[in-house]
């Protein structure tokens, strides 16, 4: 199989990582480019023991820390652009760590290979970035929960991350007039509800209300996973991992429309 074709299915999201990191599609190409003609003309090789995807990405980064990217200029960032200003705001190394991860769902030790980093590095750097977000966007938080102690311990992980707990619900019903009280910049939600009502419903009628992120958090996920659209972009299963619950809030935030506008 040819380079071009090993390659040609990874290009679209090597393209799109490359413009997250620089804030801007045309710097991101060139660096792409570069990458692919060092590939094409033998200056450099895809790791063998890499998936070609990982590989990939890994080549690019040889060529963007090669250039001295790490100091690039960011006067020329679209200043509309509110995702790029908060991501360039990130230290190059934990930008780097977190994208891999939260935008182009590599593992951390995948990560580590494209960076050339150790995987416990990469986890550090992740956590340095989510905590650099949590703290530009710090929100109101709505929880829709039924169980008592799944509430609270899910109230402790949002407070942990900086955020305020404004409402909680155990029904639709609750859930809605929640909203109507308060509105809250997330929405942290379960789908079977006290009542027998659905938190699937509740979410539906609090987003023809506002638009807000969503993470839903149940121990039913073939409720959601239909293979239908629309499914939810931010789906935890229970039993949850904590830090799974806090890594999707910080990229339920971080890339939800109206929370860029709100950080303008």
């Amino acid at each position: 199989m040819s380079l071009l074709a090993r390659l040609a299915p990874h290009l679209p999201y090597v393209r799109r990582y490359a413009r997250a990191l620089t804030g801007d599609q045309i710097t991101g190409d060139n660096y792409v480019r570069v990458a692919l003609e060092a590939l094409a003309a033998g200056e450099r090789q895809l790791p063998a023991d890499m998936t070609p995807r990982v590989a990939l990405y890994h080549v690019f980064h040889a060529i963007w820390a090669s250039t001295g990217a790490q100091l690039e200029d960011k006067s020329g960032l679209d200043a509309r652009d509110d995702a790029s200003q908060r991501l360039m705001r990130i230290a190059p190394k934990s930008r780097q760590a977190f994208l891999l991860t939260a935008l182009e769902g590599f593992t951390p030790s995948e990560a580590a290979q494209i960076l050339d980093a150790d995987a416990f590095d990469v986890e550090r750097l992740i956590a340095e970035a989510q905590s650099d977000i949590d703290a530009e966007l710090a929100t109101d938080v709505l929880i829709i929960e039924d169980e008592a102690i799944i509430s609270a311990d899910i109230e402790s992980l949002v407070k942990e991350l900086g955020h305020r707990v404004t409402g909680t619900a155990t029904t639709h019903d609750e859930a809605v007039d929640a909203v109507s009280r308060h509105r809250p910049g997330l929405v942290l939600a379960d789908i079977q509800l006290a009542d027998g009502s659905s938190g699937i419903d509740a979410v539906k009628d609090i987003l023809k209300r506002i638009d807000v992120p969503v993470i839903f958090i149940t121990a039913f996920p073939e409720r959601l996973l239909t293979g239908e659209r629309p499914e939810p972009t931010f789906l935890i299963t229970k039993p949850f991992q904590p830090e799974t619950v806090k890594a999707a809030i910080s990229q339920a935030l971080f890339f939800h429309p109206s929370r860029q506008k709100e950080a303008a």
